[in-house]
């Protein structure tokens, strides 16, 4: 078998197209939420903090220097924890926002019908399991 052939095969299987739709949608999903969090939850925030964006947040392991002619002659040394943090929040409303859209699908969901009846062999079988147990052990 031939490699086109190997990998139009692989492609044609419904899980691989099924899990590129839900890649696409998730991404496109993901820049809703995003919006979200940057145009509502953060100026939100930003205004609780007098101001400052979560994203600017840095701790300053070195400032920058200056030489004599006012120019960054070394530049700033900065670790910026706030863009893990606001990535994190996007992570955080975009799992939430996931997890309340399938608890309403999962609602909206016909309930599965009753479980079948098991055969007629496995109620014959079940009925003389009973009567056995309800006799005296034949060994004394």
């Amino acid at each position: 078998m031939s490699l086109a052939s190997e990998f139009r095969a692989f492609v044609a299987r419904g899980n691989v197209v099924d899990l590129a739709v839900g890649v696409v949608i998730g991404a496109a999903f993901g820049k809703i939420v995003s919006a979200l969090v940057d145009g509502a939850v953060m100026p939100l925030l930003a205004m609780l903090t007098g101001g400052i964006r979560v994203d600017q947040w840095k701790a300053v392991l070195r400032p920058a220097r200056l030489d004599a002619a006012g120019k960054v002659a070394t530049p700033e040394v900065a670790l910026h924890y706030g863009s893990v943090l606001q990535a994190t929040i996007d992570f955080l409303l975009i799992a939430l926002v996931i997890f309340l859209v399938l608890r309403a699908y999962n609602r909206l969901r016909a309930p599965s019908e009753a479980p079948a009846a098991p055969p007629e062999d496995v109620v014959l079988l079940r009925e003389i399991r009973d009567l056995l147990k309800g006799r005296p052990s034949p060994v004394p």
